[in-house]
């Protein structure tokens, strides 16, 4: 297993998700996406598992820009450009991932 989480440094959920993975021991990657972003592929990845909608963080400061924008190949390359407008955790194994708090899919991983 080969568990990633991507998230931002003060995002309660991605603590939450990072200190559910400890307590079971299971070791993750963590990758702070302000610092860092995503590549194109790993966005690719996440997006095919999840869907575009689900990516978006309806709490940013650019979401109603993001929602304005006609196209969907259009909200990706916005989300690429400015990782702010992500939802957090994104939690990835291999081509599995989940955005948000979810347990009980990890759990499912294990």
């Amino acid at each position: 297993m080969n568990i990633q989480i991507f998230g931002k440094g003060k995002c309660f959920d991605t603590k939450k998700a990072e200190r559910w993975f400890k307590e079971r021991r299971i070791k993750f990657q963590s990758v702070d996406i302000l610092r860092f972003g995503l590549s194109r592929g790993e966005l690719t990845s996440v997006k095919n598992a999840v869907g575009l909608e689900a990516l978006m963080d309806p709490k940013s400061h650019g979401a109603p820009l993001l929602r304005a924008l006609a196209y969907d190949a259009d909200q990706f390359e916005k989300l690429l450009e400015d990782p702010a407008l992500l939802r957090t955790p994104i939690v990835r194994n291999g081509r599995q991932a989940t955005v948000g708090y979810h347990p009980e899919i990890w759990e499912t991983w294990t």
